[in-house]
């Protein structure tokens, strides 16, 4: 197995639809969280906003269930390769890149992000 490159602790983790090969989310691993995903075979991520492991979906239940995972030539950055249930991102929209840099939205809702999370989640919460 090629060991990531976890040199400042954290490395990028890309989430790509098995399917459709959408770009669903862009988040961050420690050695844990990897660790985590390979046991369990759910994506596992390091929230840097709240300082801990998180299992993608804990509070909404749109869990990842990982196919495959890719390292780049580097080995300094991971691909996941999964099947999402519902939705990558916590704003209702089923990947995070749902609109263009001038704001236009070329994406659309997934589900109500209030009626699960009980308030607006416009900020990256990660």
């Amino acid at each position: 197995m090629i060991k990531p490159d976890f040199r400042d602790g954290l490395i990028p983790a890309i989430a790509q639809d098995s399917k459709t090969m959408e770009v669903l989310m862009l988040a961050y691993m420690d050695e844990e969280a990897l660790e985590q995903t390979l046991r369990t075979g759910l994506a596992h991520y390091y929230s840097r906003s709240r300082r801990r492991l998180w299992k993608k979906g804990e509070e909404s239940g749109h869990v990842q269930r990982v196919k495959e995972i890719r390292i780049d030539c580097d080995a300094d950055c991971v691909l996941l390769i999964v099947e999402q249930e519902v939705a990558a991102c916590h704003t209702g929209y089923r990947s995070c890149f749902y609109r263009t840099l001038d704001g236009k939205v070329v994406g659309d809702k997934a589900f109500d992000p209030q009626a699960i999370y009980g308030k607006e989640t416009h900020k990256t919460e990660r």
